[in-house]
């Protein structure tokens, strides 16, 4: 069995400034970032674009999942989509690595769910700023939305086409119909 070798934040960052590919770096630890199906990045730019119209004559700045975002100490990811309603604040003086999202999207896929549920949405929640964490199905016309409430996050779901996703944070609601066009859902999950 191969020795895992832990990698610090600086070093994390200068390879990752280097590399051609993206990793995420979870206390130490670096892992690349797998590839997407089409279901997956066609559900990502859906996102982002509706989320860039309606969010158009905001304050709000919306960004795909090139965007590198620190959460805390221990965690350094990509989100599939990321919303930014003040002056971005950086990591470093480089100012690639934003500490200061409103909302924060993940589309879960079964190799990345049981983290963006558990440990990221811990990290996450570290978050000051943050007051939006939403999981969007690839199988299901689905959107889980986290809203944080004083201290507390209240879980909101939203399902099937004919729902939106109320986006309080943001002043805008996100209609699932658009964030599935296109998709191919099984038809018992689409309704």
């Amino acid at each position: 069995m191969p020795m895992l070798t832990t990698v610090s934040a600086a070093d994390y960052l200068a390879g990752e400034r280097m590399a051609s590919t993206k990793s995420e770096w979870l206390d130490g630890y670096v892992e690349a970032m797998a590839g997407v199906t089409m279901q997956h990045a066609l559900i990502a730019a859906n996102i982002v674009g509706e989320l860039r119209a309606r969010l158009r004559d905001s304050a709000c700045s919306v960004f795909g999942s090139d965007l590198r975002i620190k959460a805390g100490s221990g965690l350094y990811t990509y989100p599939d989509a990321t919303v930014i309603c003040e002056a971005a604040r950086f990591d470093d003086a480089v100012r690639d690595t934003v500490v200061n999202p409103t909302a924060l999207f993940e589309v879960l896929s079964s190799s990345t769910e049981a983290f963006d549920r558990g440990e990221k949405f811990h990290r996450y929640r570290r978050i000051a700023s943050l007051q939006t964490y939403a999981m969007v199905s690839q199988d299901l016309a689905r959107i889980e939305c986290y809203h944080r409430t004083g201290d507390a996050w209240v879980l909101v779901e939203h399902d099937g086409l004919e729902a939106s996703a109320s986006l309080p944070a943001m002043g805008c609601e996100l209609p699932l119909h658009e964030v599935y066009a296109r998709v191919d859902l099984p038809r018992s999950a689409s309704a």
